[in-house]
């Protein structure tokens, strides 16, 4: 038997009520898909924190045996069957999270359609026009996502190391501490200047008589 395997503990053995029900795992992996903490899941499934955690790692250890190439434990097998749908689930959380922060770093998101009509005062004619309004890139998130996903690089401790290629090829390297929040904060408004420059922010319509609808 793999050292990863434990043996059963002998009350979980046969005549004891059955904690894992097919409820309790559609509830875990529902509340996994969510991207909450193992605490709530598992309160939202009805059982304890430290009987999720023991179920997912008896279902860890089986997997990995199995993908070792020993025999497998028939006995395992719902154990192993949460701990893929759990991992799948909150896997699935962090992507559809990560999705959201680039929408917001990038910009662009339509938080208000208004629709009016005006008469063209050259052709006499009603034109009805469209405009939306979308959010502003935001560097908050990049600098989150940074931060966490390249702590070593990004980190609020981390450091800047700049290298200097001098006329004769030599490269000097210095090393020193950064404000990474003031950087990017004049990171954003060079990009904000450019993206929106400041004349095309009144807009305004001219020569256009306003009509009712």
């Amino acid at each position: 038997m793999s050292p990863r395997r434990k043996a059963r503990r002998p009350e979980l053995a046969a005549g004891r009520p059955r904690l894992l029900s097919d409820e309790v795992e559609a509830r875990l992996v529902a509340a996994s898909r969510t991207g909450v903490a193992v605490e709530l899941a598992a309160e939202m499934a009805g059982i304890s924190r430290r009987t999720f955690l023991a179920w997912m790692a008896r279902g860890r250890a089986e997997a990995e045996a199995r993908d070792a190439g020993e025999d497998a434990d028939q006995g395992e097998d719902e154990y192993v069957a949460l701990y893929e749908k759990v991992r799948t689930a909150r896997a699935t959380a962090a992507t559809r999270a990560m999705a959201n922060i680039r929408r917001v770093a990038d910009g662009g998101i339509v938080t208000k359609v208004t629709t009016r009509k005006f008469r063209d005062p050259e052709t006499g004619q009603i034109v009805e026009e469209t405009t939306e309004d979308r959010t502003a890139p935001d560097w908050r998130a990049d600098a989150w996502y940074l931060e966490r996903q390249h702590r070593e690089h990004y980190g609020k401790d981390a450091t800047l190391a700049v290298e200097i290629t001098g006329l004769g090829g030599a490269v000097l390297q210095n090393e020193q501490a950064v404000d990474l929040s003031a950087l990017a904060e004049r990171l954003n408004e060079s990009l904000f200047a450019v993206e929106y420059p400041p004349e095309l922010e009144a807009g305004g319509v001219i020569d256009a008589e306003i009509v009712d609808p």
